[in-house]
């Protein structure tokens, strides 16, 4: 039996029409491993990749993932890493170009790169620009020079600077990521963060609370002056304030954006919508008429390339199970201020309304989240807890 039979045998759940289709490529070298970074992401000091063989090996995968999302047409593509500004222009080029040889793209497609600031050469943006990225996504994290060094980041606050103002030039929407909570932080420190990230007037803004993950560089040894819940929230708060008072509406927990500049690749993700994950390590969630499907890659980038180069990508797959699926779901719909659509909810997970009604009659009771007849969306108290409001939705047990 074939990956695709498998996945069209029948089941118990009864899904409706197919999800938006989003593609994920994953480019894993870096010139350096940030202590922070749970990422599949791999040092490369002298900042050259094997970019042909990996290239071949990215087109080798796409190829015999075909028959899993034929004739679904495509809403976005994202390029992430790793760095992926470590690949030239013209790789980039043959990435998009066999991309749209192989699937349909719908016309104005976002094509998402992201790119860090010590990676880049003056031009080199217009050049990603003219082989068809339309989104920039630049990993500054901070301005300060002190903060850029406690998170081991390879670039200075001058570089980012010089790299937004070149992004500015190449790209009608480009995204700024910033961190905040970093070791011995300050209030006043994160508002100039925030301020010099605003001066370059972004059509979007993501930032995240520095977390120490498992298996980083800071979880064997955490960096000291961690700022503490009160004053982490309290940064929360100056950030809302800032970006609200900048005309940038607060449409995720982490982004904020000017209208018309949402993320429609992360929209996907957060609407519960399907994606193709192509690379070293890449996730993949794909939705047939009777089961949820994720996939994973070979992660190691050597082993992937051969594998990929073998036609056996794919490390792994699995079905999401039935009782699984209200927390998955509700994992990204309730990131969102505007929740989500209960159609959405039977349409993408299969599951009758039923399945969730005394988690959300809880979540109501709770002040967590409001609803009427056609959506549900988290409270300001939801949002600011919304690990509680997402676990009401755990399977039992």
């Amino acid at each position: 039996m074939s990956v695709v039979e498998r996945y069209l045998r029948p089941g118990t759940l009864r899904l409706g029409e197919s999800p938006p289709l989003s593609l994920y490529v994953h480019l894993p070298w870096c010139l350096a491993k940030c202590p922070y970074c749970d990422f599949n992401s791999h040092a490369l000091p002298d900042g050259r990749p094997p970019e042909q063989r990996y290239l071949d090996a990215l087109i080798a995968d796409l190829e015999a993932a075909l028959p899993m999302v034929w004739g679904r047409p495509v809403i976005s593509i994202f390029i992430g890493g790793g760095t992926p500004s470590l690949f030239s222009p013209e790789g980039i080029d043959r990435l998009l170009a066999a991309v749209r040889a192989r699937l349909p793209l719908e016309p104005g497609s976002e094509i998402t790169l992201e790119a860090n600031p010590g990676t880049f050469e003056r031009e080199r943006f217009k050049a990603f620009r003219a082989a068809g990225v339309t989104r920039l996504s630049i990993g500054v994290q901070s301005f300060d020079d002190e903060m850029l060094k406690r998170l081991g980041r390879v670039h200075d606050g001058a570089q980012a600077r010089a790299a937004i103002e070149e992004a500015r030039e190449a790209f009608d929407t480009f995204n700024i990521d910033l961190m905040y909570a970093l070791p011995g932080q300050s209030l006043a420190q994160l508002r100039q963060d925030v301020d010099t990230a605003l001066s370059f007037a972004p059509p979007h803004l993501s930032i995240y609370h520095l977390t120490i993950e498992p298996n980083t560089r800071f979880a064997l040894a955490p960096p000291p002056a961690l700022p503490d819940d009160d004053l982490a929230s309290d940064m929360l708060d100056l950030i809302v304030e800032r970006t609200a008072a900048a005309d940038l509406q607060r449409y995720e927990v982490s982004a904020f954006a000017r209208a018309g500049h949402r993320c429609r690749h992360n929209l996907n993700y957060w609407q519960f919508g399907d994606y193709l994950g192509i690379g070293a390590g890449a996730h993949g969630k794909l939705s047939y008429p009777h089961r949820v499907m994720r996939q994973v890659r070979w992660r190691e980038p050597q082993r992937y390339m051969d594998q990929a180069l073998d036609g056996q990508a794919m490390s792994n797959d699995e079905e999401v199970a039935r009782a699984q699926l209200p927390f998955e779901f509700m994992l990204n719909a309730l990131r969102l201020r505007e929740g989500f659509a209960l159609a959405d909810f039977s349409a993408r997970t299969g599951l009758p309304l039923s399945a969730i009604a005394a988690q959300l009659a809880e979540g109501e009771a709770r002040g967590l989240i409001a609803r009427d007849f056609e959506r549900v969306w988290p409270t300001a108290r939801g949002f600011d807890f919304l690990s509680d409001l997402q676990s009401l939705f755990l399977p039992p047990g």
